[in-house]
């Protein structure tokens, strides 16, 4: 007997390409743990196998770039992907190779964050990488994610810690080539931030799109458990593109965020930054 898919309740497969984090709260792990929670099946491939927990990134190591064009054939091959979640692309070698890659399978929905710099400053990119990301990745891209300090590097210029300058740096951005531009501006005020409890401050992000900007306002919360949040937020709009539109699938990524960076203290992981809970949602902890 054969079974009827219904497709309307398809489950949306979907591909993180990213660094390892075995301490499960950041990268690969973390993008999996994410696809799970937005009830999407999740599949992955390592470009680069990284020493690090909560405190920082010990040592990174980059595969060689044909090892992951192998990992990239083997899935398009054999399975339908219906949205790709890109994160750490390590140097510029691997990078290339993605993209060729997946223009190669015609790849859709593709949300790429651009991991740089890891929360706890440590440098994830080579910097021969910089001008493939914005030359190839970028412009293949739905929507990219970057933070200020990302988004500094790819506009290269100086850091700039105000939301008029997001304001200003998101058609910027937008001018680089992708659809759509999500500017985090998670790193506004941090200092601040660390004398407050939960909802006390906001926590903008700028999205742009050839349609203009707006923000997107969400509370800040005074927990330190905020390792992952940039893998966490792409990976979850990757998982609702496949059946959202991109600004309906942003707003409840946001969403999602909050509720498992809230619930990041009922964890207890790690002697650093700790992991946000991702299965805040599903897990009863009475």
């Amino acid at each position: 007997m054969t079974l009827q898919v219904d497709k309307e309740k398809f489950i949306p497969r979907i591909l993180s390409i990213a660094g390892t984090d075995p301490s499960g709260g950041a990268g690969m792990q973390a993008d999996l743990k994410v696809f799970s929670a937005m009830k999407a099946y999740g599949m992955s491939i390592v470009t680069a196998v990284v020493a690090q927990n909560t405190q920082g990134v010990r040592a990174f190591q980059p595969l060689d770039a044909s090892f992951v064009a192998d990992q990239i054939d083997s899935v398009f091959e054999d399975i339908h992907v219906d949205a790709v979640k890109i994160g750490m692309v390590a140097n510029a070698q691997i990078a290339q190779v993605i993209a060729e890659r997946l223009a190669h399978y015609k790849a859709r929905f593709i949300v790429f964050d651009p991991v740089m710099v890891a929360k706890s400053g440590d440098v994830l990119l080579k910097p021969d990488a910089i001008e493939v990301i914005r030359s190839v990745l970028i412009p293949m891209s739905m929507l990219i994610t970057p933070n200020l300090p990302e988004a500094a590097i790819l506009l290269n210029h100086e850091v700039q810690w105000s939301l008029e300058a997001m304001y200003q740096q998101s058609p910027q951005l937008l001018a680089l080539g992708c659809s759509a531009v999500l500017l985090k501006g998670g790193h506004l005020d941090v200092l601040t931030c660390k004398t407050t409890n939960y909802y006390d401050l906001s926590s903008p992000d700028i999205y742009c799109d050839s349609k203009g900007v707006v923000m997107l306002e969400a509370s800040r919360f005074g927990t330190t458990n905020n390792h992952g949040t940039g893998c966490t937020l792409s990976a979850a709009i990757a998982a609702l593109l496949p059946k959202e539109p991109l600004f309906d699938a942003i707003k409840r990524a946001k969403n999602y965020l909050n509720s498992a960076l809230f619930a990041s203290n009922t964890l207890n992981v790690g002697k650093g930054r700790g992991p946000l809970h991702h299965f805040c949602e599903l897990w009863d902890h009475r």
